[in-house]
């Protein structure tokens, strides 16, 4: 009924909508086809895979769950599978959560949820099983008639999952995979979307302004607007890397901090490093506090950076940061200003330990063994930081730097902190001849 009214004119369509029942009008109103926006409707054609590669809120969850809804319902020997990154967020998420199938399924044919087994059967004899991609060897054995991949850009072992899972759909006439995901620059988003025989739908978190809190809206724009993280995980851009940069996007994502939030407790040792500013005029005062755990992994706490700062207004700043970590030391880059600095910080909080830096190499060669033990995963972020991760993905290996603002404040700020923690503390032996 729903692609009839479509197809008529306007007029006509009118005129029977005021001839439906209030309970017709209620089931129209929920059905997804008169409810969806077309970027959320399958593309026409004879397609194996369809991407939907969108900003956060863009309503990728609900595409992905009403997909597999229209299958299982109009296919009783439908057999789909459900990959998230992890166990847990395929339940969570695809199954159990907001937009998940048990809540958007349509009433009296909802389909029974066994979690012990990780299986949904509908009445009709469709079933679909749960999977984490963290594990690829469990899709290796098992047939598939249609697949929904969610969030495939934080798969922690994406394309080995994604090679499986796709040489395990050997069922039904059409097979298919629905694949939903943040454009993430990972290996197999990147290879998805120059795939020409893959159907790319994309689009924003301002597409679906209308079902989104206003509040919300207006707190990432403060936030993310105009940064690389906010072009990515609002506008739904795929942002390549620069050639030659000393961070990627995928490297940082492989360093997100997962499990509770840390607290001083947690830690070590606390260190805040400061890239002081010229001029109150000139570039940001970079702030970075980071923290060491009882393994030895460096944890970014938080950028706690300001702009078009006057020298007490920094220092301010750092203090307060330093406090609310409780801060073992202040390493601060001594190069502009010297002394200078010192005495801004001791005029802040007479207490601060601070430890002045010289910067004897350039930004590249004192960035370098930082990068290093990103790689080796030494290094966690406690949570997203758009602009430290701009500007980390802006310093080549070429000495140039390609990142917002004129100069990486924040990234150098990051490194002298990370020196302390890192390096400082664990000097490498070395050899003297006597």
């Amino acid at each position: 009924m729903i692609d009839r009214l479509a197809r008529l004119a306007p007029t006509r369509r009118q005129q029977l909508l005021r001839n439906l029942s209030l309970l017709q009008r209620r089931r129209l109103m929920q059905a997804w086809r008169f409810r969806a926006r077309p970027a959320q409707l399958p593309p026409r054609g004879d397609w194996f895979t369809w991407m939907i590669m969108a900003g956060r809120g863009f309503g990728k969850t609900r595409a992905g769950a009403e997909w597999v809804r229209m299958v299982a319902e109009g296919d009783p020997t439908a057999r789909i599978a459900l990959v998230g990154a992890s166990l847990h967020e395929a339940r969570a998420v695809m199954v159990e959560g907001e937009s998940g199938l048990l809540a958007i399924a349509t009433q009296g044919i909802e389909p029974k949820w066994f979690p012990a087994k990780r299986q949904l059967r509908w009445p009709g004899g469709a079933c679909a099983m749960l999977y984490g991609a963290a594990d690829p060897e469990t899709l290796r054995g098992p047939q598939h008639s249609h697949a929904w991949a969610d969030e495939i850009g934080k798969w922690p072992r994406g394309e080995a999952a994604w090679d499986n899972l796709a040489m395990g759909l050997r069922l039904g006439d059409r097979p298919a995979i629905v694949a939903t995901t943040t454009p993430r620059a990972v290996p197999l988003v990147r290879r998805l979307a120059a795939d020409p025989r893959v159907v790319v739908t994309r689009g924003s978190t301002q597409d679906n302004r209308g079902a989104l809190p206003q509040s919300f809206l207006a707190e990432m724009e403060r936030n993310f607007g105009g940064t690389r993280l906010g072009r990515q995980e609002l506008d739904g851009e795929l942002l390549l890397d620069h050639e030659g940069a000393l961070w990627t996007r995928a490297l940082i994502e492989t360093c997100r901090l997962t499990g509770p939030v840390l607290e001083r407790g947690d830690l070590v040792r606390v260190a805040v490093g400061v890239d002081p500013p010229a001029s109150a005029e000139g570039d940001a005062c970079g702030i970075i506090v980071a923290g060491i755990d009882h393994a030895g992994t460096a944890i970014v706490l938080e950028d706690a950076s300001v702009e078009r700062a006057s020298p007490q207004r920094w220092a301010q700043a750092v203090a307060h940061a330093a406090e609310r970590w409780a801060a073992d030391r202040i390493v601060a880059e001594a190069n502009n200003g010297g002394e200078m600095v010192r005495t801004v910080l001791r005029g802040a909080d007479m207490a601060l330990p601070v430890r002045l830096v010289h910067a004897a190499q350039g930004k590249v060669a004192r960035a370098e063994p930082i990068a290093a033990a990103y790689e080796a995963g030494r290094v966690r972020h406690g949570r997203p930081f758009a602009m430290l991760e701009d500007q980390l993905c802006g310093l080549l290996i070429n000495g140039r730097y390609e990142g917002p603002g004129r100069s990486p404040d924040r990234a150098d700020a990051l490194v002298w902190c990370l020196t302390e923690l890192l390096l400082k503390a664990n000097p490498q032996a070395r050899v003297r001849s006597l």
